[in-house]
């Protein structure tokens, strides 16, 4: 978003989130799927939130990427399964080096359809939300995604990861030995946002403050080269750092 109408963020746990509009300028959404129903019904949940504005629309990947160049939304409301372009392959173009503005991609997925979800993890998305989550979840994941953060239920992250990430393949990119890079406690906090917890549930696992845990992530990230902690969640796996069903 604009750096001069920010969303602030208030977080006391997993699951209560709340965002605060400051200024006037709504959080623009592009709504991307090829089944015009399901676009409509989006339409009508969003356009009631006085602080989001649906300002497009796209039937498949490639209409995306010509609407987020010409619209500059603040996040993609993105399916995975589409006609001529997937929801992969448009994150990947959305969110890659070279891209044409600060769009955050959040993949609406199916149980049926989660193998995609974590490539699309990896192309960058910031999150993912069940087709049939309750209107007001679809709602607080967009405030939550423009805000900068990974929006991610911590149980079903972990039941994703743990079902696909032995069965797909690595990106060249994730090398182990730059775990090594790593201090034993951001280890130690790597293997906790891996398994879905929030930083208030790290803090109070490791007994350290929640300003702590956020600094410990933050030194993940920038050691690892990796955008946020969904993509730290995935390199934690396909690292063998941790593996699938490992408590």
């Amino acid at each position: 978003m604009d750096a001069g109408c920010p969303i602030m963020i208030r977080r006391a746990s997993w699951g209560s989130v709340h965002a605060v509009k400051e200024l006037s300028v709504a959080i623009r959404v592009l709504l991307v799927d090829d089944q015009p129903l399901l676009r409509t019904g989006f339409r009508m949940i969003l356009e009631a939130e006085q602080d989001l504005a649906v300002v497009g629309e796209a039937g498949d990947g490639l209409q995306a990427l010509e609407q987020v160049r010409a619209l500059q939304p603040d996040v993609v409301l993105m399916d995975i399964r589409m006609p001529r372009m997937d929801g992969v392959e448009a994150t990947r173009q959305i969110t890659g080096p070279g891209r044409d503005g600060p769009a955050k991609v959040l993949v609406l997925t199916t149980f049926d359809l989660d193998e995609y979800v974590v490539e699309a993890l990896r192309a960058g998305a910031s999150g993912f939300l069940l087709k049939d989550a309750p209107a007001h979840e679809l709602v607080q994941a967009i405030r939550v995604v423009a805000a900068g953060e990974a929006m991610l239920a911590p149980s079903i992250t972990r039941r994703l990861l743990d079902k696909y990430s032995a069965h797909l393949p690595s990106g060249e990119e994730q090398v182990p030995d730059t775990l090594n890079t790593l201090t034993d406690r951001e280890v130690e906090v790597l293997k906790l946002v891996a398994r879905g917890l929030s930083n208030a549930e790290i803090a109070a696992d490791l007994f350290v403050s929640e300003t702590t845990v956020k600094t410990h992530v933050g030194h993940v990230l920038t050691k690892l080269g990796l955008r946020d902690r969904v993509q730290a969640a995935v390199y934690a796996y396909e690292s063998g750092l941790v593996r699938p069903g490992a408590q």
